[in-house]
């Protein structure tokens, strides 16, 4: 049988809105860690067979396939392919998860899958303000089956994380709690040089610019996305600019190209949920996941979930009954950012360090996203 693996993982520092990153063109984003992939494993980049990446809102610089742009921007060979994919916040992870498809059955042999976002460029939505002026208020009002199905109900991240909250009895305190040591966590990682190994300088940016000095007391003094609710901009992730990349390979490559695999993708799937709750999708995709791959949460050494808010991370620890200890132990996207496109080969980057760094065998990736879908990405470190 045929495997898939992946060979290196790579990402740009996370740059804050208008910070490090900020002016950079997305095309020349996703050129520097399309170099950087290509650089560390030796490869020669004629012998790619396709570039997969995420990117959401998909206008202005990100538009026009910014995965066939950003290889170009490399100065890469004409002759190698490139597609863009949006699966909202997972959308870099669905494009490891195409690769690794393409690669396991037999189809491909080398792919470089990852993302991009430059959202102080692109802010978050843009692709939906753009469509007002051709008459559209939402991506659903004005469909027919949509309203018959959902009514009119809002259709909103926040709301979303809100309603999981209330669901879950999730207090503020506990959110906030969460939060704050997401950026001890990060901040630990940052001093330790945990990320080190994945992180590819662009310019002057050469570390994570999320994490921030707070406490409980500066959280609780922040008013309530709504009136009497529990999320404030604490508890969400920040907004950020960045690219990441993963180089897949199938069993003949390695042995032709003389590769070194760093994991084996041990399993890969979605699944979706309520999309008005929009954020649940990784509680049943992680339950789906493991039962395909005749594991137990348990047997999970360490586990990314996106922290698109803490009730998302929370919620799901309550459901699947994983040891929070084994959850974004470097931080998450509270502290460290969360540039849409790339998140996903982001968070996988940082899951197969850690795996090494501690000696771990599987590891689980798991991000929620709008459409209210979720993917799982299991590995084993080889």
């Amino acid at each position: 049988m045929t495997e898939a693996y992946i060979v290196d993982a790579v990402r740009t520092p996370i740059g804050k809105k208008n910070g490090g990153l900020s002016g950079v063109h997305p095309a020349d984003l996703g050129a520097h860690v399309i170099k950087a992939v290509v650089e560390r494993t030796g490869i020669d980049p004629a012998d790619v067979d396709d570039v997969v990446f995420g990117c959401v809102d998909a206008i202005g610089g990100q538009a026009g396939n910014i995965a066939r742009t950003s290889w170009l921007a490399a100065g890469y060979p004409q002759h190698v392919p490139g597609v863009t994919v949006d699966r909202q916040c997972g959308s870099s992870q669905q494009a490891l998860h195409f690769g690794a498809q393409a690669i396991l059955s037999d189809t491909a042999d080398l792919i470089i899958a990852g993302g991009v976002q430059n959202m102080s460029q692109i802010p978050i939505s843009a692709a939906m303000i753009v469509g007002q002026q051709y008459g559209f208020d939402t991506p659903f009002g004005g469909s027919k089956g949509w309203t018959e199905r959902y009514g009119d109900d809002e259709v909103s991240q926040f709301k979303g994380a809100e309603m999981i909250a209330e669901k879950w009895d999730l207090s503020r305190e506990e959110l906030e709690k969460w939060a704050l040591q997401s950026h001890e966590r990060a901040k630990a990682a940052i001093a330790e040089g945990r990320f080190d190994n994945e992180i590819v300088p662009l310019g002057d940016s050469t570390v994570d610019e999320g994490p921030r000095e707070t406490s409980l007391e500066k959280m609780a003094s922040l008013q309530s996305l709504v009136e009497g609710g529990r999320l404030t901009a604490a508890v969400a992730s920040q907004i950020s600019d960045g690219a990441s990349a993963v180089l897949l390979a199938s069993d003949e490559a390695v042995k032709k190209y003389g590769l070194k695999p760093r994991a084996r993708i041990h399993h890969l799937s979605a699944r979706g949920d309520d999309p008005i709750y929009m954020l649940t999708a990784p509680i049943p995709a992680t339950q789906y996941a493991l039962e395909k791959a005749g594991l137990t949460i348990d047997d999970i050494d360490l586990i990314e979930i996106n922290e698109a808010f803490a009730p998302v991370v929370l919620a799901w620890i309550k459901e699947i009954g994983a040891d929070p200890s084994k959850v974004n132990v470097n931080g998450g996207a509270i502290a460290l950012g969360h540039p849409l496109g790339a998140t996903g080969t982001k968070l996988m980057a940082t899951l197969l360090n850690e795996l090494e760094r501690t000696g771990g065998r599987y590891g689980l990736l798991t991000i929620c996203e709008g459409g209210g879908t979720a993917n799982v990405t299991i590995i084993e470190r080889v």
